[in-house]
């Protein structure tokens, strides 16, 4: 092998080398800085909004972020007030109606089971018993085996759902000290945001400052690209799920609306979680109008998601429409849940590093100098 080879063979296991120890370091710092980080995305998202309480309202800097983080609790706040007041609306209905329709519904289940599988059953054990004893054990084994294999997975599931709830209720304690942390740790950043900016400039050579300055702003824009497509989608099939249920005339439609609009990021699940449990119920129950009502409208709400969101994102976050649908898929497939917005933010990061010539650069140190 020539040494102009060798050479460059070299430089490109140092260029994945460093690629692979820059991940691996990434990933345990921001195992024990992540409210840190939570707190950097903060002073982010609301460093516009203190830039014009400084500016243009003439407010010191401090004032300027404490009124900033106010004004952001007290959305979140309201909002969660809001969804409460009406969920606990909405259970109150429900407690008054719940027996009543749980009558119903055992009543239905009750006549179902007596016109369709008692008779099945009578028809099965006729037959049962007219085959020979072997074929009776070997059908009355394969029946045993079955039976222990899901009593063993039932206990399995409730030991595992019994052991974690330890870590489910030491998870709130821990939620509550990461919350406050990054709430200060979000007040101190913001206050001294240009300051740490000029000494984080300062630390990083000319060059990566350059080609940095441009990743993050176009990844500043997709974040913020990426949480208003998400906030558009989501208020897309709140809407239709309110107009769907109006229309069929449903009790405490926005109540409805709102929880289908918060399942709605759930991947695969998403508004079924609501929808699909109550077509079973009204089908049960013998209300097939509302039943077939709730099913088209459910649909309507399938269908424009899977059709608006490779739209909408991509036209948010500046992508290509079939390179942000494979951006998520593949980040669906690969880690589940995460991977829808892992995919596009790589997408996006990637898209970002070759405008900013980061890929060219690598390859241009991997090859060499050619008059050397």
């Amino acid at each position: 092998m020539k040494r102009e080879n060798v050479q460059r063979l070299i430089r490109f296991l140092i260029v994945i080398m460093t690629i692979i120890i820059s991940f691996i370091l990434i990933y345990f710092v921001a195992k024990f800085t992540y409210p840190f980080i939570i707190a950097i995305v903060i002073a982010l998202l609301i460093n516009p909004a203190v830039h014009f309480l400084e500016k243009t309202c003439r407010f010191p800097r401090t004032l300027a972020v404490l009124t900033s983080l106010i004004l952001l609790i007290g959305i979140f706040a309201g909002l969660i007030t809001l969804l409460i007041a009406e969920i606990v609306d909405g259970a109150n209905y429900l407690a008054k109606v719940v027996p009543d329709q749980t009558r119903i519904l055992i009543e239905s289940i009750q006549n179902w089971f007596a016109a369709q599988v008692i008779p099945f059953y009578n028809q099965i054990a006729s037959m049962f018993n007219s085959l020979e004893s072997g074929q009776q054990d070997t059908i009355m084994d394969s029946i045993s085996k079955t039976g222990s294999r899901i009593t063993e997975s039932a206990t399995t599931f409730l030991q595992n759902f019994f052991l974690g709830l330890p870590s489910l209720v030491s998870w709130i304690p821990n939620a509550a000290t990461v919350l406050v942390f990054s709430l200060l740790a979000t007040f101190f950043i913001s206050k001294d945001w240009y300051k740490l900016r000029d000494i984080v400039i300062r630390l990083i050579p000319d060059k990566v400052t350059g080609s940095g300055s441009k990743v993050f702003s176009d990844l500043k824009k997709a974040l913020a690209g990426f949480v208003k497509a998400q906030f558009t989608l989501i208020s897309i099939t709140l809407v239709i799920v309110l107009v769907g249920l109006l229309i069929l005339k449903v009790k405490y439609a926005i109540t409805i609306a709102l929880i289908a609009g918060i399942f709605d990021l759930l991947p695969y699940l998403g508004t079924g979680t609501v929808f699909v449990p109550w077509i079973i119920y009204e089908m049960i129950t013998g209300n097939y109008g509302l039943a077939l009502g709730l099913g088209i409208l459910y649909t309507v709400v399938v269908v424009q998601r899977q059709v608006m969101e490779p739209k909408i994102l991509s036209s948010n976050i500046g992508m290509n429409p079939l390179a942000t649908l494979i951006a998520l898929f593949v980040g669906f497939k690969m880690i589940g849940f995460l991977g829808l917005i892992v995919g596009p933010v790589l997408l996006v990061l990637i898209t970002t590093l070759h405008k900013a010539h980061v890929f060219q650069d690598i390859w241009t140190y991997i090859k060499g100098d050619p008059s050397k």
